[in-house]
């Protein structure tokens, strides 16, 4: 058994038992075999990738991230991952789309402007602390949505999709939570 990080460069981490559960649908058991990472152009699909693809594909970073969640607790842990900016260019879609929408396993969807993660190196995140991230904090990929509250990081990340819909709203911003999600700014719209 893998044995999670306490601390990482002399910075103490948060450990995953202290993550809340609080997906929609409950931890989703994905079948590794049958998963694909979905690339989605307007609708159209344009790539999939496997679990070992993009692990093996794409250069790995490790970064200690905080994560604030809106209910008051926040959590400091070691991801590693690959950039999302990465995955997209290898799936050869247009970055002309005004925002990129995330689906995960159970459904839950949330979006991103195209400008912050062109700005931002956002991390599709497979290992929490050293160990690969279980399935109760989303295995097989979290979306990692640095510097934004909790609800734009999505767990068992299944569809990403290059869209112009600036309408969107995820799951808790249609239902009236800010579709910026900056950790400086209120996460209710107004």
């Amino acid at each position: 058994m893998e044995k999670e990080l306490k601390e990482f460069n002399g910075v103490k981490l948060s450990s995953l038992s202290e993550f809340r559960e609080n997906s929609i649908k409950g931890p989703q058991d994905v079948n590794i075999e049958n998963y694909r990472l979905e690339i989605y152009e307007n609708g159209v699909l344009k790539k999939e990738y496997e679990y070992d693809e993009i692990l093996n594909k794409f250069e790995s970073q490790k970064r200690i991230i905080t994560l604030f969640c809106v209910e008051g607790w926040d959590t400091k842990v070691l991801y590693e991952g690959v950039k999302l900016l990465d995955v997209l260019k290898d799936s050869q879609v247009s970055l002309d789309y005004k925002i990129l929408i995330f689906t995960g396993v159970d459904g839950y969807k949330t979006s991103l402007e195209k400008d912050f993660v062109l700005n931002n190196e956002i991390l599709i995140a497979y290992n929490m602390n050293g160990i690969k991230i279980p399935k109760e904090n989303g295995f097989p990929f979290v979306l990692i949505g640095e510097n934004k509250w909790g609800y734009k990081w999505i767990k068992w990340l299944q569809k990403i999709e290059l869209s112009d819909d600036e309408y969107f709203r995820g799951y808790w911003e249609s239902r009236g939570y800010s579709n910026s999600a900056n950790l400086n700014e209120p996460f209710f719209e107004r």
